[in-house]
């Protein structure tokens, strides 16, 4: 029988922090679930370090040349046998019940087809607290979402029948490729929001996709790309076709004043 819920962990020279990640899955309880772990080219020994727990049958572990997270969650998604997909990133971690409490929500209030839960923020060790432009909403968060990435992937839980209808990660973006499946997903789909902190997410690291440079190149490009798509209502497009110039107003000219080429989007 298929699970109810699969888990996806990308992972890249994470084997500092991923077992981490994959016992705060192992450890939900309340809740039928397979977790696949996508190694995306390790060098690490991430594949040593998961093949006992793979061999006991707690999860199940996947591998490719490094091609990017992108790539590795449509691996996962593309193995996913579950009703449910959530994701979670190798450098975080679940709180126990987070989804069990997840899919009982949603068991509440079945019109949302995706939710997200609040989470706890650490920064080279230490708790922060979450700026207001990084307070999550629910039910129609596209214009909210446009200028910041308001969905986190560890926090969320898709329908895996809605990735047919919005399409799955966009393996051309090497970063920010979840600000664009968010902006496809919210354009025509409400989320839900548990206000329950079940996540913590580990940042301020120098490996992370986040800390890169040009990030706002490859918003841009997603801006671009939703609105091309057809599936913004006018005012959705008046205002991300706003968005967009503001954010190539402020990148070209960084890129400007750094002597750098203005790149095609």
């Amino acid at each position: 029988m298929d699970p109810l819920i699969s888990v996806i962990i990308p992972t890249y020279n994470r084997a500092r922090c991923l077992l981490r990640a994959v016992e705060s899955v192992l450890a939900q309880k309340g809740a039928d679930f397979e977790l696949i772990v996508v190694d995306d080219g390790s060098q690490d020994g991430t594949r040593e370090l998961l093949r006992p727990l793979a061999e006991a049958g707690r999860l199940k572990c996947l591998a490719q040349e490094n091609r990017g997270v992108s790539a590795a969650r449509n691996l996962g998604l593309a193995a996913a046998k579950g009703r449910w997909i959530a994701f979670l990133d190798s450098d975080d971690e679940w709180l126990p019940g987070k989804l069990a409490a997840q899919i009982q929500d949603l068991a509440a209030r079945p019109w949302f087809l995706a939710a997200q839960c609040q989470e706890i923020w650490i920064r080279r060790g230490q708790r922060v607290n979450p700026g207001l432009k990084h307070r999550k909403k629910e039910g129609d968060v596209f214009l909210d979402s446009l200028r910041l990435c308001l969905i986190s992937p560890s926090a969320a839980i898709v329908r895996a029948d809605l990735f047919k209808a919005i399409g799955v990660f966009d393996e051309a973006f090497l970063a920010c490729e979840d600000y664009d499946l968010w902006l496809r997903l919210t354009a025509r789909h409400e989320v839900g929001l548990l206000d329950e902190p079940l996540v913590v997410r580990h940042g301020g690291e120098g490996d992370q996709l986040s800390a890169q440079e040009g990030l706002d190149y490859y918003r841009i490009k997603a801006l671009k790309k939703i609105l091309s798509s057809g599936l913004l209502t006018p005012e959705k497009a008046q205002a991300a076709a706003e968005e967009m110039a503001r954010k190539r107003r402020i990148y070209e000219a960084g890129r400007i004043k750094r002597g750098k080429e203005i790149p095609e989007y």
